[in-house]
C-alpha cells in the first residue's frame, strides 16, 4: 500500500543564515499552502509522488500568480510554457519521477475536470504542472509504476505537517552520492513568509557544502566511488504571502539558484535545475465576470530582504532533504546511504 504518512521523528536539522524561520520551518508557514506525499517503496519501486497546494480552494477557478525560472534546461516538466505567457497557475503542483510526468499530468486533468465538469467544453482546456527528477539508479522507473490513484493519494493528503526526506517524489532521489529527496524551509523577511520545497535529486560527492561547511572532500573519501559527471536534478518551488506580480515573481525563482549554488552546486551539463515561485496574496479570477483584484505590489526598491529569503530558504531545504533522508535500497541491489549515517561524525 501507498505511504501517505505526515511526519517522523528526525534530529534538529542544522540551521542556515541568520534570518527567522516560520514555525514549522517548512513551506507550508505560507498561509494556505499545504503539502502531500504518496511513497511506493517495495523491492524494485521506490518512487512516488509531492503535491503541493496553493490554497484550499478550486485552483483552476481561483488562479495563484506565479512565474518559473529554468536556470538549466535539463529536464521533462510539463505546463511551464503557458505559465510563463499567462503567470498563473491552475492546478496545484505535483513533483513525481521522469516517465511518470504523463501519468500525474493526466490525473491533474481529470481531477480538475471533476472539479470544474466545463473544463475543456464551454471552458478552456486546463494547464497541468508536473515536474521531475530520474530517480531510475535506485527505482524501476521502466517499470511506470506511478499511477493516478497516486496523484489522488498525495492530493488527498495534503496538509500543513508532511514527512521530509525519502518520501514521495524523493523516495528513490539521490543527491551528493548519498541520499537526496524532499526538504522545505521558511524565513520570514520584510514584514512577509518565504517558503521552500524543493526535489533534491543532484550533486557530486567532492562538491558538498553542507550548511555552510566544505564536506565534499571527506564524503568522496568515505564513498570510495568514481565519480561521474553530474547527471541529477533538482526542483525548487517557492511561496510567497508577499503580494508580487508574475514578473517579480520570476525574479525571486532566480535567486533560487543563489541558494543551490552555496550547496556546491554547478548546474552540470546533465543537471535540470528549475524554480517555480507562486504567491498567495491574492487570485485571478477565471470567470470574466468576477472582478480583477485591486492589489498593491510589493515596491521593487524593496524587495531584496525576499531575494535573500528565498536563497536561505532553498539551501535550507536542501539540507533539510539530505538531513532527513534514511538509506534506502533498491533495483538491481543499489542502495544510497543516508548523509548522518556516512558523515555522522562531521554533522553532528
Amino acid at each position: 500500500m501507498p505511504d501517505t504518512s505526515h511526519a517522523r521523528l528526525a534530529p534538529p536539522v542544522p540551521c542556515v543564515g541568520s534570518l527567522p524561520a516560520g514555525a514549522r520551518d517548512t513551506i507550508t508557514d505560507v498561509p494556505g499552502v499545504t503539502v502531500g506525499h504518496c511513497t511506493l517503496a517495495e523491492g524494485a519501486c521506490q518512487t512516488g509522488v509531492t503535491v503541493i497546494r496553493p490554497h484550499p480552494g478550486n485552483v483552476y477557478v481561483d488562479k495563484t500568480p506565479a512565474a518559473a525560472a529554468v536556470i538549466n534546461g535539463f529536464g521533462k516538466s510539463i505546463g511551464l510554457v503557458q505559465v510563463e505567457e499567462l503567470g498563473v497557475l491552475e492546478t496545484p503542483i505535483a513533483l513525481t519521477n521522469t516517465f511518470s510526468v504523463g501519468a500525474v499530468a493526466q490525473a491533474q486533468i481529470r481531477a480538475a475536470i471533476a472539479d470544474n465538469p466545463d473544463i475543456g467544453r464551454a471552458w478552456p482546456t486546463v494547464n497541468p504542472l508536473v515536474f521531475e527528477c530520474n530517480d531510475g539508479y535506485l527505482n524501476d522507473i521502466q517499470a511506470m509504476a506511478v499511477q493516478a490513484q497516486h496523484y489522488d493519494a498525495a492530493l488527498g493528503a495534503a496538509a500543513a505537517q508532511f514527512a521530509q526526506g525519502a518520501v514521495g517524489a524523493g523516495r528513490g532521489m539521490s543527491s551528493f552520492g548519498v541520499k537526496g529527496g524532499i526538504g522545505s524551509a521558511s524565513r520570514l523577511a520584510g514584514g512577509h513568509t518565504v517558503g521552500a520545497l524543493v526535489l533534491a535529486n543532484f550533486g557530486t560527492p567532492e562538491s558538498l557544502v553542507f550548511a555552510g561547511r566544505p564536506l565534499g572532500d571527506a564524503l568522496a573519501a568515505r564513498l570510495q566511488q568514481e565519480q561521474p559527471p553530474e547527471k541529477g536534478s533538482i526542483i525548487m518551488i517557492v511561496a510567497t504571502d508577499a503580494p508580487l506580480d508574475a514578473r517579480q515573481l520570476r525574479r525571486l525563482a532566480m535567486r533560487a539558484g543563489a541558494g543551490l549554488a552555496r550547496t556546491g552546486s554547478v548546474y552540470g551539463h546533465g543537471s535540470g535545475d528549475i524554480a517555480l515561485a507562486f504567491s498567495t496574496a491574492y487570485t485571478i479570477p477565471h470567470r470574466a465576470e468576477t472582478p480583477m483584484p485591486a492589489v498593491a505590489m510589493v515596491h521593487e526598491a524593496r524587495i531584496d530582504p525576499l531575494f535573500r529569503a528565498v536563497a536561505d530558504c532553498v539551501e535550507q531545504a536542501i539540507v533539510s532533504a539530505l538531513w532527513h533522508a534514511e538509506t534506502v535500497h533498491g533495483r538491481d541491489g543499489h542502495f544510497r546511504r543516508a548523509l548522518r549515517e556516512t558523515l555522522q561524525d562531521l554533522t553532528a
